[in-house]
């Protein structure tokens, strides 16, 4: 048998049918990559990832190789895992620092509302008060919304500690009397009811 003849009988099953269709399997061999890892254990350990993935091993390596490639290519959209590690732990950083700054600034409003409420009380204090008045917004703004409130939660949805404001507390007190004497709330024992 000559070579013509040897060449002739080797023809692929896609020449003996006059196509360029090719498969998968028919180009496995040019595809193939062997790769041999350090030890049996990574082995193992990258079959059970793939299988917690449900892929082959085959599909999660190209999966991982490819997604690898990809941030090499594109290193500012992706940036490398020691610059993303870096810049958690700055952000990290960056918020701690945030929430202890916002947590301060709650502080110090808290005290200024408190500050402002003990001034506002201040003119119902007094019995000798000439002048204006100037009654809490939030006691007028709770009344009217709500209808009705009853006096133990007063306090309470007004955020104000009966405990540590005193004054205060004697300050709203009076000014429930007084909008109670002007017809504006009727107290009903244990509620003030607002008045249409």
């Amino acid at each position: 048998m000559t070579s013509r003849a040897k060449n002739a009988s080797k023809k692929t099953r896609f020449e003996r049918k006059d196509t360029n269709k090719k498969y998968k399997t028919d180009t496995l061999s040019e595809r193939s990559i062997y790769v041999y890892l350090p030890s049996i254990g990574m082995a193992q350990k990258w079959k059970e990832f793939a299988n917690k993935s449900g892929l082959s091993i085959s599909k999660f390596v190209v999966e991982h190789v490819e997604n690898c490639l990809n941030q090499e290519k594109d290193k500012e959209a992706f940036g490398s895992r020691v610059d993303l590690i870096r810049q958690v732990r700055e952000l990290t950083k960056e918020t701690a620092q945030l929430r202890r700054r916002n947590e301060m600034l709650d502080r110090a409003m808290a005290k200024l509302e408190d500050e402002l409420k003990r001034y506002r009380a201040q003119p119902f204090l007094q019995d000798e008060f000439y002048g204006i008045r100037e009654y809490e917004e939030g006691l007028i703004k709770l009344l009217k919304e709500k209808g009705s409130v009853r006096k133990d939660e007063l306090l309470d949805l007004m955020g104000i500690n009966p405990m540590s404001n005193g004054d205060v507390v004697k300050g709203i007190n009076r000014q429930l009397e007084n909008l109670e004497r002007y017809g504006v709330i009727e107290d009903t024992g244990r509620v003030w009811q607002w008045k249409e």
